[in-house]
């Protein structure tokens, strides 16, 4: 089977970095092609997500992909521009695109609760970069997946432009001031988030698994792309294959 090639959608530009990083992690010729997706306002605000998210933003997003060749898979890479639908808005988000990519589709969202189902993590605690009330959609969405959070941190930061100036020590202070002692693993949800080469070390600090949305969003599209295998070099959630 020869390597699979994972369309990405991300909105503007802040942590779209991480992306050419896991490409070059995984090593095996595996392919990320992102498309930057428009974004009219940069806010972690409710209108301006669900605006983000639209369904028109990611059909063009999923055409812009797909002109560069063959997709097996793709991920809308947007956390907070998924879960802010609800569950069931979320779900017609992923079916629209998978209409129009005519590829297996999916979010960081629906990525996150696939994750921990895949390490069969049922309490978390999460670092969100977000303000407090987009932060609880987050936390409903996980509970529709049977996933508990059970303590919640949300720094109230407004644009995925300043998270992704965030530096290294900072995301690795900030993952482990989130934990709770019940949490069987940590989640950092935001994509505007650096963390992919973070993502050893963010274990080696917290003591557990700790899945953050860049993460989740690659191993999301390898599986839906049939590539789902042990790999090294990015966590707990890679390892187990």
């Amino acid at each position: 089977m020869p390597p699979p090639t994972v369309g990405v959608l991300y909105p503007g530009y802040s942590a779209e970095d991480d992306y050419p990083r896991a490409e070059k992690l995984l090593g095996d010729g595996s392919r990320l092609p992102l498309v930057h997706t428009e974004m009219r306002e940069d806010a972690h605000r409710v209108d301006a997500l669900l605006d983000i998210g639209g369904d028109d933003v990611l059909a063009d997003g999923a055409r812009a992909v797909a002109a560069g060749g063959p997709l097996d898979a793709i991920v809308w890479a947007c956390t907070s521009g998924s879960f802010v639908f609800g569950w069931d808005g979320a779900s017609a988000q992923v079916a629209a695109l998978r209409q129009t990519a005519g590829v297996p589709a999916s979010s960081t969202s629906f990525a996150f609760v696939d994750a921990c189902a895949r390490l069969g993590i049922t309490r978390v605690a999460v670092g969100a970069t977000y303000p407090g009330d987009v932060a609880e959609r987050f936390v409903a969405f996980l509970a529709r997946g049977g996933v508990a959070v059970r303590q919640l941190s949300a720094r109230g930061i407004v644009t995925a432009a300043e998270v992704g100036t965030l530096p290294a020590d900072l995301v690795l202070d900030f993952a482990a001031a989130a934990d709770h002692p019940q949490a069987q693993a940590v989640l950092l949800p935001d994509t505007a988030l650096h963390t992919v080469e973070l993502l050893d070390a963010l274990e080696a600090r917290v003591g557990k698994p700790v899945l953050t949305a860049n993460q989740v969003s690659v191993w999301q599209g390898l599986r839906l792309a049939g590539a789902d295998r042990p790999r090294a070099g990015l966590g707990a959630l890679f390892a187990a294959g």
